[in-house]
Formats: structure tokens, C-alpha cells, sequence
């Protein structure tokens, strides 16, 4: 999913979210006018089926809104195993380079932490730095081919299947976790949800708004309450939805712990 082409991805959320947040009270203000501006002309039939449509309302931004989060918490809970998966194939690749016929084995070592570094390196790039993620992955798959090519020299001197043989398996392993796990980054929250869900989100502001200028008084801080909390669960679904830009990121201790081996 190319990300650069979608509106939202590169703002900032907590822009995002505060200005969907006074967006919310105009139309809830507007409908608020709008509702007093009739509340003469309408009768109690006309008030009670507005509040049902207010309430199915409202039962439709709860379903979107859930199944958003679950969209989001999902893929955060993907990256993160990817994460997982990818420090065990490096980890048994270490312990692997054993097996390898000198010199290759202490080789290979060292270029394997140099790569964890790199993947390290590229968790702590924000995707704004195009430039600098378009350096490490060309580096990272730079490692790869070099590890490779002494995989081969190593089979050569040494073609059992199990040693060299074990290191190789190992190594196709981390290749394929690295490209999984490349991919499951690019994955997130598809941009027309998250637009359904701040149509929704400001229709039932307005709806509100307008329930209340029907009647005879105004509920002003329960609906900013709810306005706000329900603006806080859309920044918590933003916000897992870009792994290296938001406060909730993905841990990294698993790949951390692969320096000391």
C-alpha cells in the first residue's frame, strides 16, 4: 500500500484529531442553531423520532469506530510478532555461523550484528525520512548479498547438510522474515475508513447538537466529554497505525538482546 499517495499519513495526529475535534462542536453547534431555529415548528412526534435517529446514529460511529480500532490494533499486534519472528531467524543464524568452516564463521558473525544494527536503525526511522530509510535498506540488503556470497564459499569448502547446509537454511529464513516484515509496515488502516469514520463521527455531532436545540435545555459538557473521549480512541487508532511515528511503538527488545549474543 503506497502511503504516498494517501492524504492523512504524513500529518501530524495530534493535528488531526484537535482539528476534528472543533470540527465536531461547529456542527454540533450549527445543529444546535439549526434545532432551535424549528423547535416552534416541531412537534413531539417530529423530537422523538429525531432522537431515535440520533441513537441509530451513534450506534453506527460505535461499529465503525470498533471495528477501526481493531483494524489498527491488529496490525500492531503483526508488527510486533514480526518483530519477534525476524530477532529469532537472526538469532539462530547467529548461533548457526558456528557451524561454519573458518574464517567464514567469524565473518559472518560480525556482519550479522552489523545487521541487527541496521535493523535496529531502521525501527528508529520515522517514515519521514525518506532519504535516510532509502540508505539503511539499500545497506541492509547490501549485508544480505555479502552473507550470502559467504554462504556459498563456506558450501564449497564444507557442503554438509548439516553444517553449512543448517547456517543456509537459517539464513533463507531471516531473508524471508526481513521481507515480511518490510511489508507488514507498510500495511495500515485504509484511509476511506478513517474518512467514513470522521463523516459519521461529525454527522452525530450535528445530530446531537440539533436533538438539543429541539428541546428545552443543552447538554454542553456531556457532549464536549463524549466529543473528547471519542477523539482520544481515534488518535489511540492513529496513532498504532504508523509504527515509527506515534507514542505507542513497537518494542524492540528482541532484537535489543541479539547484541549480546
Amino acid at each position: 500500500m503506497d502511503v504516498s499517495n494517501e492524504i492523512m499519513y504524513n500529518q501530524n495526529s495530534i493535528l488531526i484529531v484537535a482539528l476534528l475535534f472543533f470540527v465536531i462542536l461547529l456542527a454540533n453547534e450549527a445543529g444546535y442553531r439549526l434545532g432551535h431555529y424549528y423547535t416552534s415548528k416541531t412537534d413531539e412526534d417530529v423530537k422523538n423520532h429525531t432522537n431515535t435517529i440520533q441513537a441509530g446514529t451513534l450506534g453506527l460511529l460505535a461499529l465503525i469506530l470498533g471495528f477501526t480500532f481493531n483494524i489498527a490494533l491488529q496490525r500492531y499486534n503483526n508488527r510486533s510478532q514480526a518483530v519477534i519472528h525476524e530477532a529469532n531467524t537472526i538469532g539462530t543464524a547467529l548461533l548457526r555461523t558456528d557451524l561454519l568452516p573458518q574464517p567464514y564463521d567469524s565473518i559472518t558473525h560480525d556482519l550479522l550484528q552489523n545487521y541487527i544494527d541496521l535493523r535496529l536503525a531502521v525501527s528508529n526511522t520515522s517514515f519521514a525520512e525518506l532519504d535516510e530509510q532509502h540508505a539503511l535498506n539499500a545497506e541492509t540488503e547490501k549485508i544480505q548479498k555479502m552473507i550470502w556470497i559467504i554462504a556459498v564459499r563456506a558450501a564449497e569448502v564444507d557442503p554438509r547438510p548439516v553444517t553449512t547446509g543448517y547456517f543456509i537454511d537459517a539464513l533463507n529464513s531471516m531473508i524471508d522474515a526481513h521481507g515480511e516484515r518490510n511489508a507488514l509496515l507498510q500495511l495500515h488502516v485504509p484511509e476511506v475508513i478513517l474518512f467514513l469514520l470522521f463523516i459519521v463521527f461529525i454527522m452525530s455531532g450535528a445530530l446531537i447538537g440539533y436533538a438539543s436545540g429541539l428541546g428545552k435545555r443543552r447538554t454542553t459538557i456531556p457532549t464536549m466529554m463524549m466529543t473528547f473521549l471519542i477523539s482520544l480512541v481515534v488518535f489511540i487508532i492513529i496513532d498504532l497505525d504508523r509504527p515509527k511515528r506515534g507514542v505507542i511503538k513497537v518494542n524492540q527488545r528482541s532484537m535489543e538482546q541479539l547484541k549480546s549474543m
